[in-house]
């Protein structure tokens, strides 16, 4: 009876460029970044560049085998949420590994890294009066929901603009606020960082607390593991950080780390931890594998910094614009045009079996439209020289 609703809605992200399509993958353990393409004809193999399991964990023969083990021993699912039934050994054993990770005294698993951070923001507004968000104007969509869904004030700095956002601190200062930064550390889309120590140095100034995305950091930087403020030297000077167990550790799930009273109060407030079956014993397991062989194998970081670097450097050669603040493992290839984006990636695959989903609004400001490549361990000088052909080609 409605589905002229639907209808229009769908002709509407069709006509502006931003209908999404999820191509139909397999990947081939033991054999990452190789996958299996399933398309309108006929299976293909494909060449991966776009996958978040930035390391290749998902793969990790430690990590499938502590996964196999749990599924022995454990069964399927967890049995229910962490207050009935789902509290497991795995969990307990993975929280402490996290907080022993990010050198804090707590941590606390959510199903996503999303959910935490829509669910703790939602929580700090439910805990603490007169709180007020400062939030980066690139911050994940997770971000900016749980601040919107919170309903408490909020102010929005420009990105990474530091005197905008002691402005906004000294308007909370004015107001009797309590002020909560909130922002990355790698910001995933450009490939460029947060100046984190003089966004620490004004949370002192000014007695805010500080909220941190490091979804994109963690296992990637640091001498553990532990991302960029562990890399940086800054891991004490953070309230609260929010990590992914499904990019670097190539599981799934997400989870907070900070100081004991917080991560406690936020267990009991947020209805987004509280009233959902808790995570699969089976992947903190899988988790638990990850985090500890990380710590031991720094040789995976080091590797996916050189890929990253001289993928960049070969791109640069071939006249092919980057994004000219990424300085991380995150390599953006600007199309600025969404149709054109959706066309690159398409003839990508089907001509040349390289795999790179574009990357359209809302997830990036329209006409900013953009190819993010992820370079892994695992891309060798091969794939590197073919994909710089390929998008040359695509791209002429």
């Amino acid at each position: 009876m409605y589905n002229e609703y639907f209808d229009r809605k769908i002709d509407e992200y069709k006509n502006d460029g931003r209908y999404r399509v999820f191509n139909d993958i397999l990947r081939e353990r033991g054999d990452f970044p190789r996958s299996i393409w399933y398309g309108k004809y006929a299976p293909k193999n494909i060449i991966n560049w776009c996958s978040n399991d930035y390391l290749g964990q998902g793969q990790n023969e430690y990590v499938v085998s502590a996964m196999h083990s749990a599924l022995d021993q454990t069964g399927s699912g967890s049995g229910g949420t962490r207050n009935i039934g789902g509290n497991t050994h795995y969990h307990v054993t993975l929280e402490k590994e996290l907080a022993s990770l990010h050198q804090t005294e707590g941590a606390l698993l959510f199903t996503s890294a999303y959910v935490a951070n829509e669910w703790s923001l939602i929580a700090l507004s439910r805990i603490i009066p007169n709180i007020c968000f400062i939030s980066d104007s690139k911050n994940h969509a997770s971000l900016i929901v749980g601040i919107n869904h919170s309903k408490a004030p909020k102010m929005i700095f420009e990105h990474n603009n530091m005197d905008e956002l002691e402005l906004a601190l000294q308007t909370c200062q004015m107001n009797d606020q309590i002020p909560v930064i909130v922002f990355e550390s790698v910001y995933s889309m450009d490939g460029d960082i947060s100046p984190i120590q003089a966004i620490c140095d004004l949370a002192d100034k000014y007695k805010a607390m500080t909220y941190i995305d490091e979804v994109h950091a963690v296992g990637l930087y640091g001498d553990t593991g532990g991302g960029y403020c562990q890399m940086l030297g800054l891991s004490h000077r953070i309230d609260i950080l929010n990590g992914t167990l499904g990019k670097a550790f190539g599981v799934q799930g997400g989870y907070i780390a900070g100081n004991s009273n917080i991560i406690d109060a936020i267990r009991c407030v947020a209805s987004g931890f509280i009233f959902t079956t808790s995570t699969s014993p089976i992947i903190c397991a899988g988790a638990l594998a990850s985090i500890r062989y990380l710590r031991d194998n720094p040789h995976l970081r080091d590797k996916q910094q050189e890929r990253a670097i001289k993928l960049k450097h070969m791109l640069a050669e071939a006249n092919i614009p980057v994004h000219k603040n990424a300085c991380t493992h995150i390599v953006p290839v600007m199309i600025n045009d969404a149709f054109k984006c959706k066309e690159a990636s398409d003839r990508l695959l089907n001509e040349f079996g390289i795999y790179i989903q574009p990357i359209n609004s809302p997830t990036v400001q329209a006409g900013t439209e953009r190819l993010r490549i992820a370079p892994t361990p695992y891309h060798d000088d091969v794939m590197m020289i073919q994909l710089v052909q390929a998008l040359k080609e695509v791209l002429e």
